[in-house]
């Protein structure tokens, strides 16, 4: 199986009604060309900016939110918002290599990373409050506009916010393998290992759960998955280590399962959209992402083989097809 993005990538776009497809074995350098809608040098090499990350706490909608920034200030604002049990960290590759461009903000939801955990499940883990949060920062930030970078439920809280409340702020939208229809044996997989939060007594051992729980995320560095690590353990009142999170974020399956139907929103989005689907992704189908590509913002479709759900962003030729589709007008 192909390494997860450095392999092979099929795209369909439409351009009017008239639809087209086509499949790449693309060697490195040549990625950077299919990236952007305006074309490119296949040939010219693009390196990470030397940006280190700033963690900074920020009072959002009644919770204290940490958000790891990169990138100058004075930049124009991405938002990049991480998957159900995950962190901001998980975007550190991609955010150092486009705070060249941009002021990167990658906040943790609230119950998850250094962020405040609800002060009522049942209330609090929810779109409705996330967007608060969401809502909050852009104002915190003073942007005018922004972009948008989610993966999986950091995609479905930005289509909300840009069917919505943030609709016309949020120019341009990278919704990664994730859709208004997801298939129940994906989403139980999910709530599965989210709901039941290992213990162990070393990191090391909470980093091989890590490793096969997230296996779908596909080939990834050492470096990474350590990382991941580092950033997903916390230590229980008995000095033994578990995963970063709030165990009942997944009370959101059970409480607010509306959340999770989002076509009527879906198809209120205005903004640039692009859609990235893990080949083997059990959360985004092949049949949903395709309907997609057929109603409201009618996005081009980026299938990264060799993963499922989701793609990391975390090597070079996704942070390639990224940067050209925000820098599209």
């Amino acid at each position: 199986m192909p390494e997860c993005g450095q392999v092979g990538i099929s795209v369909w776009s439409r351009l009017g009604s008239c639809p087209y497809s086509y499949d790449i074995e693309a060697p490195r350098s040549s990625l950077y060309f299919l990236a952007s809608r305006n074309g490119g040098n296949p040939n010219e090499e693009k390196c990470a900016p030397m940006s280190e990350p700033r963690s900074v706490y920020v009072p959002a909608a009644g919770f204290e939110i940490h958000v790891t920034e990169w990138g100058d200030p004075e930049k124009p604002l991405l938002v990049m918002w991480h998957g159900l049990a995950r962190t901001g960290r998980d975007f550190d590759e991609a955010a150092r290599a486009l705070s060249d461009s941009y002021l990167v903000i990658c906040p943790d939801t609230i119950g998850r990373g250094l962020s405040s955990w609800a002060r009522d499940a049942s209330i609090d883990y929810s779109y409705r409050v996330f967007g608060d949060v969401a809502v909050s920062l852009f104002a915190h930030y003073r942007a005018s506009s922004l972009r948008w970078v989610g993966t999986s439920m950091g995609g479905l809280i930005g289509v909300t916010l840009a069917a919505g409340r943030m609709k016309g702020l949020i120019t341009h939208l990278v919704l990664n393998d994730i859709g208004p229809d997801i298939p129940v044996a994906g989403l139980s997989r999910i709530a599965a290992y989210v709901g039941a939060p290992p213990v162990y007594d070393t990191i090391a051992e909470l980093e091989s759960w890590l490793r096969r729980t997230y296996a779908p995320f596909g080939d990834n560095t050492d470096a990474f998955w350590r990382r991941m690590a580092d950033t997903s353990a916390r230590r229980t009142d008995a000095g033994r280590v578990t995963v970063h999170y709030d165990p009942e974020i997944v009370s959101q399956f059970t409480h607010h399962r509306a959340d999770l139907d989002v076509w009527d929103r879906y198809d209120a989005v205005e903004a640039r959209t692009l859609l990235l689907r893990g080949e083997a992704s059990d959360v985004l189908s092949a049949e949903v992402a395709e309907a997609m590509t057929a109603r409201g913002p009618n996005p081009d479709l980026i299938t990264i083989q060799g993963c499922g759900h989701a793609p990391t962003l975390a090597d070079e030729r996704q942070i390639g097809i990224i940067r050209g589709f925000l820098e599209s007008a």
